[in-house]
Protein backbone atom coordinates (compact mmCIF):
# COMPACT_ATOMS: atom_id res chain seq x y z
CA UNK A 1 0.00 0.00 0.00
CA UNK A 2 1.29 3.46 -0.87
CA UNK A 3 1.92 5.98 1.91
CA UNK A 4 1.66 8.96 -0.50
CA UNK A 5 -0.99 11.59 0.31
CA UNK A 6 -4.11 12.14 -1.78
CA UNK A 7 -4.08 14.98 -4.31
CA UNK A 8 -4.87 18.30 -2.55
CA UNK A 9 -6.75 19.55 -5.62
CA UNK A 10 -9.05 16.63 -6.56
CA UNK A 11 -8.44 14.22 -3.64
CA UNK A 12 -7.38 11.40 -5.98
CA UNK A 13 -5.64 8.48 -4.30
CA UNK A 14 -3.56 7.65 -7.40
CA UNK A 15 -0.69 10.10 -6.77
CA UNK A 16 2.84 9.13 -7.67
CA UNK A 17 6.33 10.42 -6.99
CA UNK A 18 8.59 11.94 -9.65
CA UNK A 19 11.84 13.09 -8.10
CA UNK A 20 11.02 15.74 -5.48
CA UNK A 21 7.45 16.23 -6.78
CA UNK A 22 4.19 14.41 -6.23
CA UNK A 23 1.92 14.21 -9.28
CA UNK A 24 -1.78 13.44 -9.69
CA UNK A 25 -2.50 11.57 -12.96
CA UNK A 26 -6.20 12.50 -12.88
CA UNK A 27 -5.97 16.33 -12.72
CA UNK A 28 -2.24 16.79 -13.56
CA UNK A 29 -1.63 18.76 -10.34
CA UNK A 30 2.01 18.81 -9.19
CA UNK A 31 3.24 19.70 -5.70
CA UNK A 32 6.20 19.12 -3.41
CA UNK A 33 5.93 16.88 -0.35
CA UNK A 34 6.39 19.85 2.00
CA UNK A 35 3.81 21.93 0.15
CA UNK A 36 1.28 19.09 0.34
CA UNK A 37 1.67 18.83 4.10
CA UNK A 38 1.15 22.58 4.60
CA UNK A 39 -1.69 23.05 2.10
CA UNK A 40 -3.76 20.03 3.05
CA UNK A 41 -5.85 21.94 5.60
CA UNK A 42 -6.22 25.27 3.76
CA UNK A 43 -7.98 25.88 0.47
CA UNK A 44 -6.56 28.58 -1.80
CA UNK A 45 -9.14 30.35 -3.94
CA UNK A 46 -7.91 32.34 -6.94
CA UNK A 47 -9.74 34.80 -9.18
CA UNK A 48 -9.82 34.76 -13.00
CA UNK A 49 -6.35 36.38 -13.13
CA UNK A 50 -4.79 33.94 -10.65
CA UNK A 51 -4.71 36.39 -7.72
CA UNK A 52 -5.37 34.79 -4.34
CA UNK A 53 -8.65 35.84 -2.73
CA UNK A 54 -9.25 36.28 1.00
CA UNK A 55 -12.33 36.82 3.16
CA UNK A 56 -13.44 40.46 3.07
CA UNK A 57 -11.96 41.26 -0.37
CA UNK A 58 -13.79 43.34 -2.94
CA UNK A 59 -14.22 41.82 -6.40
CA UNK A 60 -15.70 42.76 -9.77
CA UNK A 61 -17.78 40.43 -11.95
CA UNK A 62 -16.06 39.91 -15.35
CA UNK A 63 -18.95 38.26 -17.25
CA UNK A 64 -22.73 38.66 -17.37
CA UNK A 65 -24.12 35.96 -15.06
CA UNK A 66 -27.71 34.73 -15.16
CA UNK A 67 -29.29 34.31 -11.74
CA UNK A 68 -30.69 30.79 -11.46
CA UNK A 69 -34.46 30.73 -11.04
CA UNK A 70 -34.86 34.37 -11.98
CA UNK A 71 -34.85 36.58 -15.05
CA UNK A 72 -32.29 38.97 -13.54
CA UNK A 73 -28.66 39.18 -14.62
CA UNK A 74 -25.54 40.18 -12.71
CA UNK A 75 -23.89 42.62 -15.16
CA UNK A 76 -20.21 42.88 -16.04
CA UNK A 77 -18.46 45.33 -13.74
CA UNK A 78 -20.75 44.76 -10.76
CA UNK A 79 -18.72 45.49 -7.63
CA UNK A 80 -19.13 42.99 -4.78
CA UNK A 81 -17.78 43.98 -1.36
CA UNK A 82 -16.87 41.87 1.65
CA UNK A 83 -16.87 38.40 0.10
CA UNK A 84 -16.72 35.20 2.17
CA UNK A 85 -14.82 32.16 0.88
CA UNK A 86 -16.50 28.77 1.21
CA UNK A 87 -15.85 25.23 0.05
CA UNK A 88 -18.11 23.60 -2.50
CA UNK A 89 -19.31 24.16 -6.04
CA UNK A 90 -19.34 27.95 -5.62
CA UNK A 91 -16.23 29.41 -3.94
CA UNK A 92 -17.68 32.76 -2.85
CA UNK A 93 -20.70 33.74 -0.73
CA UNK A 94 -21.68 37.39 -1.07
CA UNK A 95 -24.46 39.95 -1.19
CA UNK A 96 -24.92 41.66 -4.54
CA UNK A 97 -26.60 45.07 -4.49
CA UNK A 98 -30.10 44.86 -5.95
CA UNK A 99 -30.13 41.05 -6.01
CA UNK A 100 -29.26 39.79 -2.51
CA UNK A 101 -27.28 36.83 -1.18
CA UNK A 102 -25.82 34.42 -3.69
CA UNK A 103 -22.86 32.19 -4.47
CA UNK A 104 -20.29 32.96 -7.16
CA UNK A 105 -17.56 30.94 -8.78
CA UNK A 106 -14.13 32.52 -8.44
CA UNK A 107 -13.42 32.08 -12.16
CA UNK A 108 -15.97 34.81 -12.98
CA UNK A 109 -14.55 37.55 -10.72
CA UNK A 110 -11.38 39.58 -10.40
CA UNK A 111 -10.01 41.13 -7.24
CA UNK A 112 -9.95 44.90 -6.89
CA UNK A 113 -6.74 46.21 -5.31
CA UNK A 114 -7.36 47.89 -1.95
Amino acid sequence: MSDLPNCPKCNSEYTYEDGALLICPECAHEWSKEEGEEASDTVIVRDANGVELKDGDTVTVIKDLKVKGSSTVVKVGTKVKNIRLVEGDHDIDCKIPGIGSMGLKSEFVKRIAP
